[in-house]
């Protein structure tokens, strides 16, 4: 499932991209299979792994675009092992929430952006979030998991100071261009999770919305497309924000 709107991006064929923190590589699946160069970035090298053979058996099936690359590459989000202004977009999703010193983790992803590239950040969205937090501790105490609850203001904030120019020019480095919410379905999933315990897969609500979930992301079907549409809004269980990083003559 796709939490990001890679035609609101602004993704083309050839553009040079960073998924950061990809974990089992959604995003950077999709962005390949379009034509883009892409980096999967992630800490975990088990995963990584898994996410550079499928991205072999893609191209061995012809599944993407002539010269379209990808590769992986793992290292610490606070500290990017790319050039400045390396990356014509960049998606970090469902990943910020994970680390500590966000502030700084979000200034890398805007050093390595180039001037006029764009940046997509989605994370859980505030209500359906609380709820969570609130029906289970498990939650978000577990190693690696959620450490906040961002506003859509907090993080706004958050990106569009981190690369501010220190020269006392006027002007933020980072401009927001709007917002998305995704997996409305998901949200009650994980409310339902939350209430009967996060690891007891078995109870039997938990297994009927799980299948539920399955089918919908195997079969597509129609009334639950429709039903997701209707829900991504009101419900939907993350935010994407949008930012593109200006060009000198927009400061």
């Amino acid at each position: 499932m796709l939490t990001v709107d890679f035609d609101r991006l602004g993704l083309l064929p050839g553009d040079r991209v960073l998924d950061m923190g990809a974990g089992a590589g959604r995003h950077s699946f999709e962005m390949y299979r379009r034509g883009a160069d892409v980096i999967a970035f992630d800490r975990d090298a088990e995963e990584l792994e898994n996410v550079r053979d499928l991205f072999a058996a893609m191209k061995a099936a012809g599944e993407v675009p002539e010269g379209a690359e990808a590769d992986v590459k793992q290292g610490d989000a606070l500290a990017l092992p790319f050039a400045d202004g390396e990356f014509d977009r960049i998606v970090a999703a469902e990943v910020l929430e994970h680390i500590w010193n966000d502030v700084q983790a979000i200034k890398e992803l805007v050093r390595v952006l180039r001037p006029g590239g764009t940046l997509a950040i989605s994370v859980p969205r505030w209500l359906p979030e609380v709820i969570n937090w609130r029906l289970s501790d498990d939650y978000h105490n577990a190693t690696g998991g959620h450490i906040r609850i961002y506003t859509a203001e907090e993080l706004i904030d958050k990106v569009t100071k981190a690369g501010r120019p220190n020269d006392g020019t006027p002007g933020e480095a980072m401009v927001f261009d709007g917002k998305g919410y995704a997996h409305g379905l998901h949200a009650p999933y994980w409310w339902i999770k939350c209430a009967v315990g996060v690891n007891n897969d078995q109870h039997p609500l938990a297994k009927a919305y799980h299948r539920l979930l399955v089918w919908e992301i195997v079969k597509q079907p129609r009334a639950l497309r429709w039903a997701g549409k209707v829900l991504d809004p009101t419900i939907g269980k993350s935010i994407v924000l949008y930012f593109h990083k200006p060009l000198a003559d927009e400061r």
